[in-house]
């Protein structure tokens, strides 16, 4: 085989959520960006298609939110859940404008990804697996099908079982699968009053019977996503095919012999393994989405960790590649990201207990526990936080009570007109927030950090905010004297810090 020859200054293995986000977001930066997808054409699968309020708010700071929304399948207007105890999670404590998480299919959110990176020039290449990967101090080589491909960095987003992960010999450490369970897009050509007949609550699609676990979310007309498993099920290869008659089964189990499966879209197997990489960044190659880290799928957590993760790298890659910042830098990605990996795995082992299927006598009553400590508000403000992803917090440097926190999308009114915090960032740049008039007039700010004067609001309890890429505040001060003492340092630890 010839192979030709190609470069980029970063190629992107996989074209999921967090490859595919990464691309826009080094393209925003203007970094010439390769994607290669194993796969020759996206599957239609509904798979992980939840979007947490923090996700939400990440994809509207990049004008991402409204094209989704579009394709949103209607659900109630109810909140998120933990370990599916019949508590709805309240996001309202966290000053969100999307307390509620949305349902997109996970396929429709990588067209429009997909759709947004190849405008902003982007090359997306399918039925191109990678092969081989060779780094050195310089930058790293590619060969996936007929490419070999110089660039400055490689970022693995090529899911659980990653190919680059394992061409560099990894250790994924973490506990295997001890429960299997499959998950199809099916359409059923009959019904029983047992079938959910709208999407609301995890705790009112699930139910339990004749030895099965089933959850069937109704997605329009006769189609549905069921997920289930079985007690007895005895352990299957990953890749055996899920036929008919498995479905079927639990179908009639679970919701009576009058359901009818009447087609099977798609189907897969999946397990509750839980591992995480112990480093993110390996020299020349780092690793983000399930490629890094992977949990059992309660509470619609994978596909918004991975979707951070991109928003994270992001902009510190392309820093980075564009020598606006040393190559340190990308080590504050394995800082921040790697505990919040670690957060995520956390919880989900927890729910894994409480939300089993065939619970213990013991594991009941502590569910009732649980349920009644969710009922309190202080309870349920930590765990929505903990599960929307709004109450993450990185370890930056600084004082101020608000660094490392989010900044909520408020409103502002400026010289142009009132506006929103979210409408700053559609070019990726970091945003200097002066709400009192401290920032000293013809300060002199590095390329892609834009300087806004606006009004004072209550929302903001500082006279003034340095705001990453990724809407976290690196810096805030709320007197003059302490912007003129420590902004300019501050520029440079928040946005170019090296750990």
């Amino acid at each position: 085989m010839v192979l030709t020859k190609s470069a980029a200054e970063v190629v992107v293995a996989g074209a999921g959520p967090t490859g595919l986000m990464l691309a826009c977001e080094l393209a925003l930066a203007g970094v010439e960006t390769l994607v290669l997808e194993k796969l020759p054409e996206r599957i239609e699968q509904v798979k992980g298609g939840g979007v947490q309020p923090r996700t939400a708010e990440l994809l509207e700071s990049r004008g991402l939110l409204e094209p989704l929304l579009k394709r949103a399948l209607s659900r109630e207007p109810v909140g998120g859940h933990f370990a599916a105890l019949p508590v709805p999670l309240d996001c309202a404590p966290w000053r969100t404008r999307h307390p509620y998480p949305l349902s997109i299919p996970q396929w429709q959110i990588e067209e429009v990804l997909e759709e947004r990176a190849i405008a902003a020039g982007v090359r997306v290449l399918r039925d191109t697996a990678v092969s081989g990967v060779e780094a050195d101090d310089d930058g790293v080589v590619v060969t996936a099908g007929g490419l070999r491909v110089r660039a400055h960095y490689l970022v693995a987003c090529d899911g659980g079982h990653s190919t680059v992960r394992k061409l560099l010999g990894l250790p994924f450490p973490g506990r295997p699968g001890t429960h299997e369970a499959v998950l199809a897009d099916i359409r059923l050509s009959a019904v029983s009053s047992l079938v959910p007949r709208q999407m609301g609550h995890m705790s009112s699609l699930t139910r339990h019977a004749g030895g099965y676990w089933a959850m069937l979310v109704p997605l329009g007309g006769d189609r549905y996503r069921i997920t289930f498993g079985s007690g007895d099920q005895a352990e299957t290869a990953r890749d055996t095919p899920v036929s008919p008659e498995e479905i079927t089964a639990a179908l009639h189990a679970v919701y009576g012999q009058e359901t009818t499966l009447g087609a099977v879209d798609n189907s897969s197997r999946f397990t509750d393994a839980t591992r995480q990489l112990e480093r993110y960044r390996v020299g020349r190659v780092l690793f983000g989405g399930d490629a890094a880290h992977i949990h059992p799928p309660l509470g619609g957590q994978g596909l918004n960790l991975g979707i951070q993760d991109a928003f994270n790298l992001g902009w510190k890659l392309a820093a980075v590649v564009q020598e606006r910042a040393p190559s340190g830098l990308l080590d504050s990605y394995h800082a921040e990201r790697h505990p919040a990996g670690a957060r995520v795995l956390h919880h989900t082992s927890a729910q894994r207990v409480l939300a089993n299927p065939n619970p213990s006598e013991d594991v009941a009553a502590l569910r009732d526990i649980f349920t009644d400590l969710l009922r309190l508000p202080d309870t349920n403000r930590h765990l929505a936080g903990l599960m929307s992803g709004l109450s993450l917090r990185y370890e930056l440097p600084g004082e101020h009570p608000l660094t490392g926190h989010r900044m909520p999308d408020t409103d502002l009114v400026t010289a142009a007109g009132p506006t929103r915090l979210s409408a700053l960032f559609d070019s990726g740049h970091a945003v200097l927030l002066d709400l009192a008039e401290v920032v000293p007039a013809g300060l002199r700010l590095p390329p892609r950090v834009d300087l806004v004067r606006a009004a004072r609001t209550d929302d903001v309890d500082a006279a003034a905010v340095l705001v990453r890429p990724d809407g976290y505040v690196c810096w805030a001060a709320d007197t003059s004297e302490a912007c003129e003492d420590t902004l300019l340092a501050a520029i440079a630890d928040g946005l170019a810090r090296v750990d």
